[in-house]
């Protein structure tokens, strides 16, 4: 699963058959022991997680090619945590974690049903990741704990970090219509900001770049973690 996180694309759940975002904010890989390390660095993810700034642009059309499922997290925000983003009013850990819960329920599901998924998501923290990939039990878990227990449920999820300048994303949030979100609460979000680090399982791609450009370049890095799962599974059979 991929989780991306775009911003000002329904996320309706449809099947598109077949693109991507920018932001340096979070709108993210001996004979024995080395067998077992490729496996867990190069296992091809099933679902995706977008971060930041033009999340869902970069996620509909990611989705569009890869013809997976696509969910824009907006979507499924509580009214209370609308009303609050649209009168200025910054969203806090208790807004975000039943909301975020919501999120893992809906991709476990999915991976349930064998469907792969693209989420657009402003998983900001490092623990709002946490819940997306291990659910309610990371609030209470301690980060060493989570890794040790979730690796393997982590390893299915990339996180694709849409890095660019507060300048960057606030001229692109300047011109966005019909939102809910007051641009004025990207400070506040850029505040909290703790970008995906090591062992995270993610990649960084620049928000400078054109959204054909972000979503070529993630379509290539999916290729080649599908190349090197394939490597890892002949030299396993041997």
């Amino acid at each position: 699963m991929v989780l991306l996180a775009p911003m000002g694309v329904s996320g309706s759940g449809k099947i598109f058959k077949g693109g991507l975002p920018q932001t340096r904010f979070h709108t993210t890989l001996t004979l024995v022991s080395l067998k077992r390390a490729w496996r867990r660095l190069l296992s091809e993810p099933s679902r995706i997680c977008l971060d930041w700034n033009k999340r869902s642009t970069v996620g509909s059309q990611l989705a569009a090619k890869l013809g997976w499922k696509f969910y824009d997290a907006d979507d499924y925000h509580p009214t209370e945590n609308t009303k609050k983003m649209a009168q200025g009013i910054p969203l806090n850990d208790q807004d975000r974690i039943p909301w975020l819960c919501k999120l893992h329920d809906i991709l476990m599901r999915e991976e349930s049903a064998g469907q792969s998924v693209i989420l657009a998501c402003s998983a900001l923290k490092k623990m709002y990741r946490c819940i997306l990939v291990s659910g309610r039990d990371a609030v209470y878990s301690k980060s060493d704990q989570l890794e040790e227990q979730g690796d393997s449920a982590t390893r299915k999820i990339l996180f694709i970090h849409l890095d660019g300048s507060m300048e960057l994303i606030t001229s692109r949030l300047e011109k966005r219509r019909g939102h809910f979100m007051a641009p004025e609460l990207l400070q506040s979000q850029f505040d909290i900001l703790e970008p995906p680090s090591a062992p995270e399982n993610f990649i960084t791609v620049s928000l400078e770049k054109s959204v054909s450009e972000i979503v070529s370049e993630i379509e290539k890095y999916l290729h080649l973690k599908k190349c090197f799962s394939r490597a890892v599974s002949e030299l396993d059979a041997h």
